[in-house]
């Protein structure tokens, strides 16, 4: 009898897992289910190249519908789980009907945490995380148009460069005392602000936001400051959460995510996740980690594909990740922290170096600033854990594929 694996996520992650069951042999019946419109699409170019108006959102799909009904891909858009039935191993959908499945795959992603305050209602104020968000923000971005963009993490540095490169005036709210310092700690962040400073962005730190003005369209932002900001475009980005709901229901394990093991199953062995939903060991980095990285996504899904086929091999990567902001293109790789020790190659104050984070001798990360080849000749040592000589890494006239001990 003829198997079918579902999907429960049409996008990179679950994407990524039906190509690969095909190209691994997997004849059976692949359901990949999605509550948007559009199949599978990649996210990155949604927050640069469409807001710049540089392409049109088609381009970030994996493939076409055509390509995927080639491959014999059932795709069932617009369509939501509501619930999982494992003894009975059957989904059932909205709107009616149900499928039956030998195994499954939960790449629900993760949803936008939204601010409950007054005017987060009003027509203007936006969040970033699906092509039709992209397309309402882009259509606001006019040279002169005031913008407030409120978080000041990746997703919010993205879209304030895309609105000042659109010639907004702009304004980047961020509650703590460093934009984008959770990831690339306080002092990459400090770097990174002073470029959107430079770049005319007005960065507000230690702010946080009381209400949003306006009738029925969005006029000002008051800070709790009492500071009234004008604006005809919010955009609100301050994170996701991981869509669990659906496998707590089914009685799985989880915790900041859906708990997976190496081979990405779940506590229910039919029942598998990956992408920014799957909470995960990483070997490497000798912690668990939930990761929202176009790499995570696209190899975890082909990961958890090659496991529901009886690969047994251990998902296990050095993370990275990239941000294209302004002329600067940032690329980090492995998981730095607060108590490692930064070494520098290049001027920090420069919008061309590199900063490494040595931990007890060993590289635990790097950052790369327009510096994309440090980044990936240093990938190897993090990987292995090997012993570095810093005063090498400090030295640009040093190859950096020589500085291991």
């Amino acid at each position: 009898m003829r198997q079918t694996i579902a999907i429960v996520g049409a996008n990179l992650a679950g994407g990524h897992a039906a190509r690969t069951l095909r190209a691994e042999g997997f004849d059976g019946e692949i359901q990949l289910i999605g509550s948007e419109p559009h199949p599978p699409y990649e996210r990155p170019v949604l927050s640069k190249e469409v807001l710049l108006r540089q392409c049109e959102p088609e381009r970030a799909y994996l493939q076409s519908a055509d390509v995927w009904s080639q491959q014999d891909i059932t795709l069932r858009l617009g369509t939501t789980v509501e619930r999982i039935r494992p003894t009975e191993r059957e989904l059932e959908l909205s709107g009616g009907g149900a499928i039956r499945a030998d195994k499954v795959l939960l790449c629900t992603g993760g949803r936008v945490r939204r601010l409950d305050i007054p005017g987060s209602d009003l027509e203007g104020v936006e969040y970033l995380r699906t092509i039709e968000d992209s397309i309402a923000i882009r259509e606001r971005l006019r040279p002169g148009a005031p913008v407030v963009v409120i978080g000041g993490g990746f997703i919010g540095a993205e879209v304030a460069a895309c609105a000042r490169e659109s010639g907004c005036v702009v304004t980047l709210l961020e509650h703590g005392d460093v934009p984008l310092s959770r990831v690339l700690g306080r002092e990459i962040g400090l770097a990174l602000t002073r470029i959107h400073r430079e770049e005319g962005v007005t960065v507000a730190t230690n702010t946080s936001v009381a209400r949003i003005e306006g009738n029925r369209s969005v006029t000002h932002v008051v800070t709790t400051e009492g500071d009234r900001i004008e604006a005809t475009l919010v955009v609100i980005g301050v994170g996701i959460d991981p869509a669990v709901e659906l496998a707590a229901q089914a009685g799985l394990d989880v915790d900041n995510g859906i708990i997976v093991d190496e081979f990405c199953q779940t506590s229910n062995p039919g029942i598998y996740a990956a992408g920014d939903v799957a909470n995960h060991p990483n070997g490497i980095l000798g912690e668990r980690v939930r990761l929202e990285q176009w790499q995570n996504a696209a190899n975890q899904g082909a990961a958890a594909a090659r496991s529901m086929l009886g690969r047994q091999e251990k998902f296990c990567e050095v993370p990275w990740f990239w941000s294209d902001q302004f002329d600067v293109s940032v690329q980090m790789v492995g998981r730095p922290s607060a108590e490692d020790a930064i070494v520098y190659r290049g001027d920090p104050e420069s919008r061309s170096f590199s900063a490494f984070f040595v931990r007890d001798g060993a590289l635990r990360g790097a950052v790369g600033v327009n510096r994309p080849r440090d980044v990936k000749r240093t990938t190897a040592y993090i990987a292995s854990g090997q012993t570095v000589d810093s005063a090498k890494l400090a030295d640009e006239t040093v190859d950096l594929r020589t500085i291991g001990l």
